[in-house]
């Protein structure tokens, strides 16, 4: 997922370019009366203790928000929250860490206690149909926020439970289940796999992918072993002052690229002959890290970074074992000068991904957790653009009795730096890219994203 997660983002308004969205989720005063939270802890007695998080998952302490919406021909919404209810006190059984609570370690790190005290959850009712919030593949924090329970008066993440849980019925007859997930619990990879074990509970079934619970298998070596640069952690002058455009009104659109215009950029990142392959994500990403740039109006002497995660799973040796709980993506990054990134072909900046990408082998992940292990740094942000991908996770196959979700999707942006693919359409070949940018610099973006 990576899949970094997917958080509340700052209030703007949300557009569509490709006219494939009703508008509705912005203009809509959705109304949701929520119950009294209730703990559901699980359903038998598990191991109780300090849970120890790896490296790789300190680094992206996020809160996630995302909803999944469902209706049913052959079933109503009467019992909704009580099956997926019942379904997570057995579920935590398994993923029973979720039912702790995060707290310091000794060492000054991120740890579970596994208080078996439970995950948050809240029914709640809407005012309206849930055809009537639009199209929740664009984010729209505002309205969609309202499907999702906050903790009232966190201050941190400390203070809000790993697992939160909302069941908003609608009167149509359909329901929204909004989940609050801790990012250091898991990766897309991995939350997908809960949430598909939760649905099966709810359905009677045995899981399909049990989860494998022993994070130490990424502890960091004795003594820990830095073999490689991690300009993924390096700090970026920013000489352009982006910064101080980000204090303009924040605008946020979406930009829907079919298999036609996906093709089409691969073609532009082999015209010269410089590369002979080139994959989506490659091309798309380039694109975008290209046009954010220019409509940023970055120097060209500039430096600017790209930052994305590759899931380490298979690239481990051995590779993670199967239904391995917990983050399994390392951040890979590229580095360049922005007037090189706007100048010289497209090819360059595709160039330059498919390099960041060979990169991670074992040795570079292992020193990666060793490097945060010796510095405690994170990734920095300035002059930085962070993707972020679901569009390989099957969210969309989860279910709970009442057939796959008609939509589901984010909540919001974590961060002003960050841009989002999610696969759209029936056939999922479309790929939805989310971003958030001051109106003063989305004008020049939406007239890059013409291919």
């Amino acid at each position: 997922m990576v899949e970094l997660g997917i958080g509340r983002s700052a209030s703007g308004t949300m557009e569509n370019t490709n006219g494939n969205s009703n508008g509705k989720a912005s203009q809509l005063n959705l109304n949701v009366k929520q119950g009294e939270p209730t703990l559901v802890p699980p359903s038998e007695e598990t191991d109780k203790g300090l849970y120890f998080l790896s490296n790789l998952d300190q680094n992206i302490a996020v809160v996630v928000r995302t909803i999944y919406c469902f209706k049913s021909d052959e079933r109503g919404n009467e019992n909704a929250a009580q099956v997926i209810k019942d379904a997570l006190r057995k579920v935590l059984v398994h993923y029973y860490p979720l039912a702790g609570r995060l707290t310091i370690s000794a060492e000054g790190k991120l740890i579970v206690d596994c208080t078996a005290q439970g995950a948050v959850f809240v029914e709640a009712e809407a005012n309206c149909k849930m055809d009537e919030i639009g199209d929740i593949t664009k984010p729209d924090p505002d309205t969609l926020g309202k499907l999702v329970y906050d903790i009232p008066g966190a201050k941190n993440i400390l203070e809000i439970p790993p697992l939160v849980a909302q069941v908003t019925k609608f009167q149509c007859g359909g329901f929204v289940l909004g989940l609050c997930m801790n990012h250091c619990m898991f990766d897309g990879i991995g939350a997908m796999e809960f949430v598909n074990s939760w649905g099966q509970t709810a359905r009677g079934l045995p899981l399909a992918i049990p989860p494998f619970t022993d994070r130490t298998i990424l502890q960091a070596r004795d003594p820990p072993k830095i073999e490689y640069l991690h300009q993924e952690f390096a700090e970026i002058q920013d000489k352009s002052s982006t910064g101080d455009l980000y204090k303009d009104e924040m605008l946020y659109r979406s930009f829907c690229f079919d298999a036609g215009r996906v093709e089409k950029l691969k073609k532009m990142a082999l015209e010269d002959g410089f590369l002979d392959k080139c994959t989506t994500f490659e091309a798309l990403s380039a694109f975008v890290w290209r046009a954010r740039t220019k409509a940023l109006n970055m120097l060209p002497d500039q430096q600017t970074k790209l930052l994305f995660a590759v899931d380490g799973r298979p690239k481990f040796s051995p590779p993670l074992p199967t239904g391995y709980f917990g983050n399994g993506i390392v951040l890979t990054n590229s580095t360049c000068q922005a007037g090189d990134l706007l100048e010289k072909p497209f090819s360059y900046g595709v160039g330059l991904i498919q390099d960041a990408i060979k990169m991670v082998t074992d040795s570079y992940m292992r020193s990666a957790i060793d490097y945060f292990q010796l510095t405690r740094a994170r990734p920095s942000l300035s002059s930085t653009l962070l993707i972020t991908t679901w569009s390989r996770l099957s969210f969309h196959t989860t279910d709970f009795g009442w057939g796959d979700p008609v939509l589901s999707g984010p909540v919001g942006l974590p961060e002003k730096e960050v841009i989002l693919f999610l696969s759209h359409g029936k056939e999922r070949k479309s790929i939805n890219v989310l971003l958030g940018l001051p109106v003063s610099a989305m004008k020049t973006f939406q007239e890059l994203m013409q291919v």
